[in-house]
C-alpha cells in the first residue's frame, strides 16, 4: 500500500462527507482503524497526513507501539478489560470505550500510579447492543457526572458503535439521537466534563456520521482495503 493510494481513498472519503454534512458541521477528523494490519501497512498513512490510529486490542497496541509510537498517535477503541489497562496506559491518547464505572476506576487507579491524566470518552450504546458494549442513553448524564469526578480521567466527550445494517433510515435515527444527546450533555456544563468529542461512525455509515456531527470517524476497511463501501446518503 502506497501512500498515493491512501490521499485517493481520503479524497473519496471527505468528498462523501463533505457532500452528506452540507456544510453544517466542520468535517469530522479520520482516525485510522489499523486493527490486523502490520506497521508497512500502516506507515504510508503518513504521506497522506494521517497520524491518528485505532486498535481494538490491547495486544496490537503493545507489539506495534515501538515502530510507530514517534510517528502516531495511538487511540484504543476496542472494549477494554480492566486487568489489561495497565498495559496501554500510558501509550494512547484517548481510550473510546469507557462504558462501566469498574473500568474507570482501573484507570483511575493506573494513571494515579503513574502520575498522568488519561482522556477518555463515554461509550453509549444507542440501540442497546450489549455485545458492543456501551452505557445506556439514559445512563449518560449520571456516569458523566460521576467520571467528572474521577482523578486520572479527563473526560472529552462520547463515542458510539452503530449496528451493521443497510436501513439509512435507521441508522439516521440514531446518528441524529447521538448528536441531540452529545448537544444536551456539553450544555449541562458537568463539572470535570470537557464535550469536545464525538467519536462515531466507520466504513460503511461515516456519511451519516459527518450529517449529525461527529468530530471523528473511524475508518478501517474504507481506507485501509478489504471492503470499501458506504451507505448511501439520501
Amino acid at each position: 500500500m502506497t501512500g498515493e493510494i491512501y490521499r485517493e481513498r481520503l479524497d473519496v472519503i471527505r468528498g462523501r462527507m463533505e457532500e452528506a454534512s452540507e456544510g453544517r458541521y466542520p468535517l469530522p477528523r479520520i482516525l485510522a482503524v489499523t486493527k490486523t494490519h502490520p506497521v508497512e501497512v500502516i506507515f504510508p498513512l503518513l504521506e497522506a497526513g494521517i497520524v491518528d490510529i485505532g486498535e481494538n486490542r490491547v495486544q496490537e497496541i503493545r507489539d506495534k507501539y515501538p515502530a510507530l509510537c514517534e510517528n502516531f498517535h495511538f487511540h484504543m477503541i476496542g472494549r477494554l478489560q480492566t486487568n489489561k489497562v495497565k498495559y496501554i496506559i500510558t501509550k494512547v491518547c484517548l481510550i473510546h470505550s469507557v462504558d462501566r464505572m469498574e473500568l474507570a476506576d482501573e484507570i483511575r487507579r493506573q494513571a494515579l500510579k503513574k502520575e498522568c491524566v488519561v482522556p477518555v470518552l463515554l461509550q453509549v450504546s444507542p440501540c442497546g447492543e450489549e455485545q458492543k458494549g456501551g452505557c445506556g442513553m439514559d445512563e449518560v448524564e449520571g456516569m458523566l457526572r460521576a467520571l467528572g469526578r474521577m482523578e486520572g480521567l479527563q473526560v472529552r466527550g462520547l463515542m458510539a458503535v452503530m449496528p451493521n445494517t443497510e436501513d439509512t433510515d435507521f441508522l439516521d435515527g440514531l446518528f441524529r439521537g447521538m448528536r441531540l444527546c452529545f448537544e444536551r450533555m456539553r450544555d449541562l456544563g458537568i463539572p470535570g466534563v470537557r464535550m469536545e468529542e464525538l467519536s462515531m461512525g466507520m466504513s460503511h455509515d461515516y456519511p451519516l456520521a459527518a450529517r449529525h456531527g461527529a468530530t471523528m470517524v473511524r475508518i478501517g476497511s474504507a481506507l485501509l482495503g478489504q471492503r470499501n463501501y458506504t451507505v448511501p446518503v439520501n
